[in-house]
């Protein structure tokens, strides 16, 4: 038995590994972009619960640069809300600089309330 075949109908190759032949797949250099914290948590979320999306992203080598977006897109929204929601609710830089206890605990409590919005609209979505 061949340790490699190749496939001509895919145009792929294929390594022997114990019975089966499992395709060679190699990233391109766009695909070897790193991903932050929420691209690796949407990740983790496809692979328990969007299974083949999962897998046809990572055959079809879009997988990286889509998770690389999708992190991208949840820390400008983490940015932007932070920075809204604190200037409807006067956690400003006069706050910080007259009770800096209270504006930690308020920025805190913004970020945490952000984070969840993020999760629902992007994570989790």
């Amino acid at each position: 038995m061949d340790k490699y075949i190749f496939d001509e109908s895919n145009g792929l190759w294929y390594e022997l590994q114990g019975d089966y032949y499992i395709p060679c797949l190699i990233l391109s250099e766009e695909e070897t972009q790193p991903i932050g914290l929420w691209g690796q948590r949407h990740k983790q979320y496809l692979k328990e619960h969007k299974q083949f999306l999962y897998t046809t992203m990572l055959i079809e080598g879009t997988l990286n640069s889509y998770l690389a977006d999708i992190d991208r897109q949840a820390q400008e929204r983490l940015l932007l809300l932070t920075k809204q929601i604190a200037e409807q609710e006067n956690v400003t830089e006069k706050l910080k600089a007259d009770n800096a206890m209270l504006w930690v605990q308020k920025m805190k409590e913004i970020q945490s309330r952000v984070r969840e919005i993020i999760y629902s609209e992007i994570i989790y979505a």
